[in-house]
């Protein structure tokens, strides 16, 4: 059976939708941000995790944008 499948090398495959990936960063963002909010106990070490990784998602997003501005990134 793997005898009819294609060979296909990483760099050949399509590269995934990157408008898509930037609205899933912003929502996960968003729901961390909103669990601090919600009705659950979280302690403070969780909260540092919770904030530091949305905060995290945020700076990619914000780096990227840079990088797409100033042409050195497609």
């Amino acid at each position: 059976m793997a005898e009819h499948e294609p060979v296909v090398a990483p760099d050949q495959l399509k590269p995934g939708s990157r408008k898509g990936a930037r609205i899933g960063a912003v929502l996960t963002a968003v729901i961390l941000v909103a669990m601090l909010f919600g009705n659950n106990d979280i302690s403070g070490t969780e909260k540092i995790w919770i904030i530091g990784t949305a905060v995290g998602l945020i700076a990619v997003l914000g780096i990227d944008a840079v990088l797409k501005r100033n042409g050195l990134r497609s």
